[in-house]
């Protein structure tokens, strides 16, 4: 039996992040795989920062919680919709949730959380139809953000902006895609 790379997107990403936590030091890891905290337009770094972000994390179990949603939810979208839009997807999640949060606050964000939130709401609209929307999506949406507007009362460093930002890009791209390659 043979092995095969079957969902390329999903697996690069997860093995550029396994690298990264193994091979660099905290200190690389914070200056060029963590989301800009202020605009900085300007600067070549504040763009690679933007996408950058999401192959950075804090720990094993941060790493490790992000990866397991996105390797049992990702091949399967990267199958649906094909790996260059999948891709696009990521990258247009990761860009856009860094940007406002440059914009909004003076944190910056590191891993995949939005990406693993955005391919869980993405994922719901799996068998969507036209004019329907699956029962699924709507209580997924209601665990997700109700889960997350609760965590926002706690006082921790999990960015739920970035959960939330992602789960929305992934609604809105299985809106505005709804399914189709």
């Amino acid at each position: 039996m043979k092995i095969k790379y079957n969902a390329p997107v999903i697996l690069t990403y997860t093995l550029i992040a396994i690298c990264l936590l193994a091979l660099c030091p905290k200190a690389v890891l914070n200056a060029y795989f963590s989301s800009p905290s202020g605009l900085a337009f300007s600067s070549p770094d504040f763009y690679a920062r933007l996408v950058s972000y999401i192959v950075g994390h804090v720990s094993w179990a941060h790493l490790t919680g992000n990866i397991t949603i996105i390797l049992l939810v990702g091949p399967l979208l990267e199958e649906k919709y094909g790996s260059g839009k999948l891709c696009e997807m990521i990258v247009v999640t990761a860009a856009v949730t860094g940007l406002f949060n440059a914009f909004f606050f003076s944190n910056s964000l590191m891993g995949g959380s939005g990406i693993a939130f955005m391919l869980i709401l993405l994922s719901s609209f799996s068998n969507i139809r036209s004019g329907q929307i699956p029962l699924t999506f709507i209580l997924i949406a209601l665990l997700f953000i109700g889960n997350e507007v609760i965590a926002t009362l706690k006082i921790d460093r999990i960015s739920q902006f970035s959960h939330l930002a992602g789960g929305f890009a992934g609604a809105a791209y299985g809106f505005l895609r709804g399914g189709r390659r």
